[in-house]
């Protein structure tokens, strides 16, 4: 969002390329701006979350990366493109135009191979002509060894933390008042979306929390609103009916404010009025929450090796609070949570007059 808002400051004219969540969420932000579809990669992490299973994905990872460059050089050439910016992914370049990669991933985290890893990174981004580092360079960063383990070697530039949210929703943070207990922002891949989002209900049923709960479903924005101003779906015969119709009990029986998806200023509103947010240690959700310097329990998708670093970095570093997701204990997270607080609060303002 806030590249795409940068652009259309200096006079660009954007043409954003998603596909489902991702394309949903931006359609509903970007109303005005002309979309195409590039089939995007959904991983799975399974419900065990092994290292196995992200093995596999990565060999089906190689081939997507295939798929979707043989898709945007047809893109390319009917819309009459002269720049691509590529928001981590490896396959959308092209020879023709200048392309840009985002990504802080550049020293990936695995338990075996993470030379052989790096290596086959590398040689991926050296197909853009740069590559554009969400972060700041010096120590005090948020992506730690991800992006400063080692001397990087392409062409790059770090422009420092990206957030949807605007300095001046910063600045207000200390004057809101604090309505909810918690906000739970349910994200990621399924089966371990809706297995987090389960957790969270399931601990939430016992206790007097007072909680709002987003579930990271923005193609499920349609629907009635009901007690506890939450939204749900009303399609019959959808594998989704069972998780569906508990997300309407426990609106009707508990004091939960469920979403299926906030737009960005109602999202800040409720993380503005909220004492701790609970999410995943995903890079996105860690950038947003240190805009507001909020207070979160960080809950990584088990065996995403990315997100396991991050939580204890910034358990670390101090930041955050994090526990596993097999060990859960919301109760406990509140307390511990409120003897951490990030760091880094300072909003860096995306400029992009560089580019040509």
């Amino acid at each position: 969002m806030p590249v795409i808002k940068e652009l259309l400051r200096l006079g660009h004219h954007v043409i954003i390329g998603a596909d489902k969540n991702p394309l949903a969420f931006l359609q509903q932000e970007f109303p005005k701006l002309p979309t195409v579809i590039i089939p995007g990669y959904e991983v799975n992490y399974g419900k065990k979350g092994n290292f196995f299973q992200l093995f596999c994905e990565s060999v089906r990872f190689y081939q997507a990366i295939k798929k979707e460059h043989q898709f945007i050089e047809k893109i390319v050439a009917e819309n009459n493109i002269d720049i691509i910016i590529s928001d981590n992914r490896y396959g959308l370049w092209c020879k023709k135009v200048k392309s840009i990669l985002i990504t802080h991933q550049l020293f990936v985290k695995t338990p075996v191979g993470s030379s052989f890893v790096h290596h086959k990174i590398e040689k991926l981004i050296n197909n853009f002509d740069e590559c554009w580092i969400p972060d700041v360079e010096n120590e005090t960063n948020l992506s730690g060894d991800l992006s400063h383990q080692k001397m990087i070697k392409f062409p790059h530039r770090f422009i420092g933390p990206l957030s949807r949210f605007t300095s001046l929703q910063a600045e207000r943070s200390n004057l809101i008042v604090k309505e909810y207990d918690v906000i739970a922002i349910i994200s990621g891949p399924e089966p371990q979306r809706t297995i987090f989002e389960n957790l969270i209900l399931e601990q939430l049923q016992n206790t007097q929390l007072k909680t709002v709960m987003v579930r990271g479903l923005p193609n499920k924005i349609k629907g009635t609103r009901n007690k506890g101003q939450g939204e749900s779906d009303k399609g019959k015969g959808t594998r989704g009916d069972g998780q569906e119709k508990k997300m309407q009990e426990i609106r009707d029986k508990y004091e939960i404010s469920i979403f299926n998806h906030l737009k960005t200023e109602e999202l800040q509103d409720f993380i503005l009025k909220s004492k701790v947010v609970v999410a995943r240690s995903g890079y996105s959700t860690i950038m947003d929450l240190v805009t507001f310097g909020e207070k979160a329990i960080l809950i990584p998708t088990p065996g995403q090796t990315e997100q396991e670093y991050l939580a204890k970095y910034h358990f670390e570093q101090g930041n955050f609070y994090t526990q596993k997701q097999s060990e859960l204990d919301l109760q406990k997270g509140m307390l511990e949570a409120e003897q951490f607080s990030p760091t880094i609060n300072k909003v860096y303002q995306l400029k992009l007059d560089f580019l040509e």
